[in-house]
């Protein structure tokens, strides 16, 4: 896949995510064409319940969760037994992850988010981050959050690494 290509779809997973969609969904709908997902609306629900860090639990973040949803794509493994698929997928899942958590410093949406030190457990959370009612989505809202430019970046992590 060109350069192109790549920025193609990171800039489609931002349009995704600034239409309203949540990070992960921005992500996963962005690529799963490419492994026959050509329904839209079906990749935008199989991804939508990993926004928010995992249901807006604030854990995982949706932009890694949506990479990783990819790598089952790629290269998951669909026998019970295949011990050796499972290896290849997980050891991927892990490459991907220590590129973002490379480039951001973490994997947890709180900690991405500010909502947490990083390196620190959930219980630092204050209740209001945990409801799960989503935030508004206002010029303001874009403004402060890294969301847009961690969705875009876990699309060319993924992209680069197929």
């Amino acid at each position: 896949m060109t350069n192109e290509e790549i920025e193609a779809r990171a800039q489609r997973a931002v349009e995704l995510f600034k239409q309203g969609f949540n990070c992960s969904q921005a992500v996963f709908a962005s690529c799963a064409d490419l492994y026959g997902v050509n329904d839209e609306q079906l990749a935008l629900r199989l991804s939508a319940s990993f926004g928010g860090g995992m249901g807006r639990m604030r854990l995982v973040c949706g932009a890694a969760s949506g990479m990783f949803m990819l790598a089952g794509l790629h290269n998951g493994s669909s026998t019970p037994h295949d011990n050796e698929g499972k290896m290849a997928n997980y050891a991927f899942v892990q490459q991907l992850a220590g590129e973002f958590k490379g480039k951001y410093g973490s994997l947890i949406c709180a900690e991405l988010l500010g909502l947490a030190p990083k390196g620190t457990t959930m219980e630092y959370l204050p209740a209001e981050a945990l409801r799960p009612k989503p935030a508004d989505r206002t010029p303001e809202y874009y403004e402060k959050r890294p969301c847009p430019e961690m969705i875009a970046e876990a699309v060319r992590i993924y992209l680069r690494n197929i």
